[in-house]
């Protein structure tokens, strides 16, 4: 689960982590008053941030013409009218594709006096099953950018779980990053409470880019998280009413709003052969066998080892609700799922929605023959896919027909 920045900033803010001055708001008015008070406690520049769950808000652009998601402002006035351009509006960035994302809310923050931009962040090395704190030199950029062209200016430190992260591996990051002399101690109690973060939330994910070395007002240096991006372990949110209470539906697509009701994992795609598979990795490779045969898949959709014939009827009718899907593709294996169940779901789903789209099914495993024999005395129109590859082959050319 994503959370807004505003929202990872606050979980940061607690575990001791710097963040700008400033304060949240949905209204143009609650903007100007933000403003004001900042700027009446001695900031001379004011930064107002769209809040929606997309990168390049930056370099982004209003469905009304207005640039920028991200602006900087010297006046409480120009505060409220470029919030009054932002609210309520929608926001088209490169990650958020064309049909970008609605602004409801905005942060409005003091612009701190930028001496250097870094990068950090938390997440679990998943060769090494432990933690992994990553930090570089080169902030304001994207990390796989700085991958690719300058790689030895990444530094990991991987983290024991048992013990978590040693004031000695932080040093060891603040050094590698030029954090040293006066800025050395807050550096290391920084990439604790960042670590702190990460570990007492279930994140999988908290990126600080960029982390900024500042000069204050007295004139000494200081280090703040001017932007920060966190995502949550669904699996353990259970533990968390707090930040399970974080989730924007706003943010997310109506579809797999719907499948976790369900407890379906359901990613919406562009393509249209939709796909309904038991287990993430059978359905990774379902999409890439629809792909070799020439079609295109129009979702992921995982129903899970133990599926009902409630969530497979509910899966149908997800999948339905995508105008771009032209042909069905059903592909089990059972293990701990029974085919039969799986089949009584297909009938009772394809009755339910009245389907006339080409279906293709295949079922192997666990009580197949039951399931087999379910289908056959269906009466329906399902076509069977005696292997993976023959029913990717059926389902794309029934596509094509259609």
């Amino acid at each position: 689960m994503n959370i807004h920045e505003y929202q990872a900033k606050q979980m940061l803010a607690q575990h001791g982590v710097p963040v700008p001055p400033g304060g949240v708001c949905d209204t143009p008015e609650q903007a100007r008053a933000i403003a004001a008070k900042l700027i009446s406690e001695g900031a001379t520049l004011i930064a107002v941030k769209s809040q929606i769950h997309a990168g390049g808000r930056g370099k982004g652009t209003f469905n009304t013409g207005y640039k920028g998601g991200v602006r900087l402002f010297k006046t409480a006035d120009e505060v409220c009218e470029g919030a009054r351009a932002m609210l309520g509006n929608v926001l088209v960035t490169k990650q958020t594709g064309p049909e970008g994302r609605l602004v409801r809310k905005l942060i409005v923050a003091t612009a701190p006096n930028i001496q250097k931009e870094l990068y950090l962040a938390v997440l679990l090395d998943r060769v090494s099953s432990r933690p992994v704190l990553m930090a570089s030199t080169e902030g304001g950029m994207d990390i796989e950018e700085v991958a690719a062209k300058t790689p030895r200016k990444i530094f990991k430190e991987t983290i024991d779980p048992a013990v978590g992260l040693m004031p000695y591996q932080a040093r060891k990051v603040a050094a590698a990053l030029g954090l040293r002399g006066e800025l050395m101690n807050p550096a290391v109690k920084l990439l604790m409470g960042l670590y702190k973060t990460w570990w007492d939330c279930d994140a999988s994910l908290i990126e600080i880019n960029p982390l900024c070395i500042i000069r204050g007002g007295d004139g000494k240096l200081a280090l703040q998280a001017v932007d920060a991006k966190m995502s949550l372990e669904d699996n353990a949110l259970y533990r968390h009413p707090d930040l399970q209470a974080m989730r924007d539906l706003g943010e997310e697509a109506p579809l797999e709003i719907e499948a976790t009701k369900f407890s379906l994992n359901y990613i919406k795609l562009d393509g249209n052969i939709a796909c309904l598979v038991n287990g993430a990795g059978l359905a990774m490779a379902t999409m890439d066998i629809i792909q070799h045969y020439g079609g295109s898949p129009a979702n992921f959709l995982d129903v899970g080892g133990g599926a009902s014939k409630e969530q497979v009827t509910a899966a149908f009718r997800i999948i339905l609700q995508d105008p771009n899907v032209k042909g069905i593709l059903v592909n089990i294996f059972g293990g701990i799922m029974d085919c039969n169940i799986i089949a009584t779901g297909i009938v009772a789903a394809v009755k339910e929605t009245s389907l006339k789209l080409p279906l293709v099914v295949r079922l192997e495993g666990n009580n197949v023959v039951a399931g087999k024999a379910t289908l056959q005395a269906s009466g329906l129109t399902i076509i069977s896919g005696d292997s993976m590859a023959d029913a990717a082959q059926k389902v794309v050319a029934a596509v094509k027909t259609t």
